[in-house]
């Protein structure tokens, strides 16, 4: 601004002025302002344009899911399985905090590996910030699980968890258990071996 009155160039009054403290006046200021405005203004266009380009591309994603058959869906909960589920323990358990995921695990147990309804038995992992019995009748009627059937719930109290995971998991993660499965175990690990062996 200075350059442009004086008609100065910008080292000359570099040179001259390097020692004195800047006190911004009010038109500085109010160009200031208009600069942050003007900023948020271009930043919050790029984000919308970006989410609906994410959008787009999401949405095209799901068209190319058609209709899942049923050895689709034995291959799916066998690949996570493979991902989410128990392998050192004889005992099939799966543990997610993704209500989608559980569903599809709790289906997939049912109507593939033929568990019964009462061989399930579930605990919820919570948080301290974690409503218990909001939490368990959450994840009943997500996995059709009956509240009887849940055991006893843990609570992390470790102070660096809580800090990472404070808010982020209102219903806390579910252990899906089946009772004595050590037969099923040994089925889907061979079902996942099989898949492996498979693969080019």
């Amino acid at each position: 601004m200075i350059s442009e009155k004086l008609v100065l160039a910008k080292s000359t009054l570099s040179n001259w002025l390097h020692d004195i403290d800047f006190i911004p006046n009010k038109r500085v200021l109010s160009r200031i302002e208009w600069a942050k405005r003007n900023l948020v203004k271009a930043m919050y266009k790029r984000r919308k344009k970006a989410l609906k380009i994410r959008e787009k591309i999401r949405s095209n994603g799901k068209r190319e899911v058609k209709n899942i058959t049923k050895k689709d869906l034995w291959y799916i909960g066998t690949i996570l399985y493979l991902a989410e589920g128990s392998k050192t323990q004889k005992q099939v358990r799966i543990t997610n905090s993704n209500p989608q995921v559980i569903k599809l695990t709790t289906y997939w147990l049912k109507e593939i590996c033929k568990v019964k309804s009462e061989n399930f038995s579930a605990t919820v992992h919570l948080y301290p910030d974690n409503d218990a019995e909001k939490a368990i009748r959450f994840w009943s009627r997500i996995s059709k699980i009956p509240i009887s059937q849940f055991q006893k719930t843990q609570v992390d109290k470790r102070i660096k968890k809580l800090k990472t995971k404070r808010g982020r998991l209102p219903y806390g993660t579910l252990h899906i258990r089946v009772r004595k499965s050590g037969d099923l175990f040994q089925k889907i690990k061979g079902w996942t071996e099989g898949i492996l062996e498979k693969i080019p």
